[in-house]
């Protein structure tokens, strides 16, 4: 469903302004410094209106969250969430998950949470689904040895796609369920999965640990006219 425009948008981004990380790339490598006594920093892809976000930075105070949405009319309903909680531990960017080397440095981010991304289902936009390789292998840029990657969908068909992908591109799957509230709601969900959880709607999860990997060269095939 798409996003409606927010006449008033601008103004309420500027009141939130605290907590809008405007120049990404000015804290390659530097993201710590926003809060030196995190024990580890956390990227979440998509946070939409951020009740997953919030939950999660109040839940777990010692953790740095850096959430990248590239909607910003819903991105500025999750900063005004964090900002009525007060949190002093969670920051926005408007950003998109192919860009993340462009933002993070090496090894800088110790978890990515992916949560009900667009599965576009059809199999010419394979690429575009944010557990695709193209999109794994820049995951990996940015991950430390052994960070992971905490993916969750109610979409069964991108799940199964996932769970097979995954595991090509250097990580290794824990924690695989297709019905993870089967016996009532476990974690911090997000507001599509609170629905989706009161209307019965299997919720698929699995947790992705990245190991040492090197890519395979792809061996050109050069056809010769006959």
């Amino acid at each position: 469903m798409r996003m409606r425009k927010k006449k008033n948008l601008h103004p309420r981004m500027e009141v939130c302004q605290e907590y809008w990380i405007t120049n990404p790339a000015d804290h390659i490598g530097h993201w710590r410094e926003l809060m030196p006594e995190a024990k580890e920093l956390r990227i979440e892809l998509g946070c939409g209106k951020g009740r997953f976000t919030v939950e999660t930075a109040k839940n777990e105070p010692d953790v740095l969250l850096i959430a990248v949405e590239k909607v910003p009319d819903a991105m500025v309903v999750a900063m005004e969430r964090a900002k009525n909680e007060g949190l002093h531990n969670v920051y926005f960017i408007v950003g998109d998950a192919a860009s993340l080397p462009e933002m993070f440095a090496a090894e800088e981010v110790d978890r990515i949470y992916i949560n009900f991304c667009d599965p576009w289902p059809k199999s010419n936009q394979k690429k575009r689904r944010l557990t695709h390789g193209n999109f794994l292998k820049q995951y990996r840029k940015v991950l430390k040895m052994g960070g992971q990657i905490h993916f969750k969908s109610d979409n069964d068909k991108l799940f199964e796609f996932s769970v097979e992908e995954i595991p090509q591109f250097g990580f290794s799957l824990s924690e695989v369920t297709h019905d993870l509230h089967a016996d009532g709601p476990v974690g911090v969900m997000t507001d599509y999965e609170a629905k989706f959880y009161e209307l019965g709607k299997n919720i698929n999860r699995c947790v992705a640990t990245m190991e040492p990997w090197k890519e395979p060269e792809v061996n050109e095939i050069i056809y010769e006219d006959m």
